[in-house]
């Protein structure tokens, strides 16, 4: 039987890091922002009929603000 102590087990701060939620925040916030910025900037080609054109204005730059704080909140957690 293994226990906590035992060589074979893998400490999961070692394996996962210890600022694994700031590095989770990073990738949050940068994917939302980044992947809201690209549909602002290149809308769908084939659109169906029951979907916009365009993504709202107003939503997608709430959301680019919304990532872009998560970003540097994850940044200012990792290096400062």
């Amino acid at each position: 039987m293994l226990d906590a102590s035992s060589d074979s087990l893998v400490n999961l701060s070692e394996f996962l890091g210890e600022d694994i939620l700031v590095w989770l925040m990073l990738a949050v916030g940068g994917a939302l922002a980044f992947g809201t910025g690209a549909a602002l900037i290149k809308p769908k080609e084939n659109v169906g009929d029951d979907e916009l054109e365009r993504p709202p204005l107003g939503r997608s730059l709430l959301q680019i603000g919304i990532g872009l704080v998560v970003v540097i909140w994850a940044l200012a957690s990792l290096f400062g």
